[in-house]
């Protein structure tokens, strides 16, 4: 029996036009998201967001970036940026994964279940992770066999959540048009990599 999982990556104002690491179309993304979240629901057993919330980051975030390992200040918990973009947080998802607390973190699975906006210490982080709150037990526990990602972006987080999605055994989709990446070149570099992971490349 197939029991699938929807994970809603970084839908955030930081990542779409007028954030501070903004990407073209994010705003319409976080649109077409919602309204396929809305169609499809009852098709889910298990739906998450995911959210950078950067606190003390380390060298993650630079003053002068090389937007390859270093970006400029982005995701900072606690500001209105780092919240879910307004068109996802409508639809009320139960859910929701911050990560990137005091690391880099690309993908949704470094990241802990916490749904609050509380601005959490380093031992504090660490003891939720190894109590178990992460996306893997939450996706075991809920018995998931298929795992589909959207979000922003898709050469960067939506890329690692899949790649590490796979690695954990689950059938993995990415929905090519409920995601976009930070450029053209970066994107078909990305689809090229999951392609060759077996990840399945499809519309919604």
């Amino acid at each position: 029996m197939v029991r699938k999982a929807l994970i809603v990556v970084d839908v955030q104002p930081t990542f779409c036009e007028g954030g501070e690491l903004g990407v073209e179309g994010g705003d319409a993304v976080a649109g077409r998201i919602a309204a396929y979240v809305a169609a499809h629901r009852d098709e889910y057993a298990y739906i998450a967001t995911t959210q950078d919330w950067h606190i003390e980051p380390g060298g993650h975030w630079s003053d002068q970036p090389d937007f390859v390992d270093t970006w400029p200040v982005h995701g900072k918990a606690g500001t209105p940026n780092a919240e879910l973009h307004p068109a996802v947080k409508a639809l009320n998802i139960e859910h929701h994964f911050k990560k990137g607390q005091y690391s880099a973190a690309y993908s949704g699975f470094e990241g802990i279940e916490d749904n609050t906006d509380r601005i959490q210490t380093r031992d504090e982080v660490a003891a939720e992770a190894e109590a178990g709150r992460t996306l893997a037990t939450a996706l075991a526990d809920a018995d998931v066999t298929q795992v589909d990602v959207v979000g922003i972006a898709e050469s960067h987080c939506v890329k690692e959540t899949a790649l590490d999605a796979q690695r954990l055994g689950y059938d993995v989709r990415v929905f090519t048009d409920l995601t976009v990446p930070v450029s053209a070149e970066l994107g078909q570099v990305a689809r090229e990599e999951m392609s060759d992971n077996d990840i399945e490349l499809v519309r919604s």
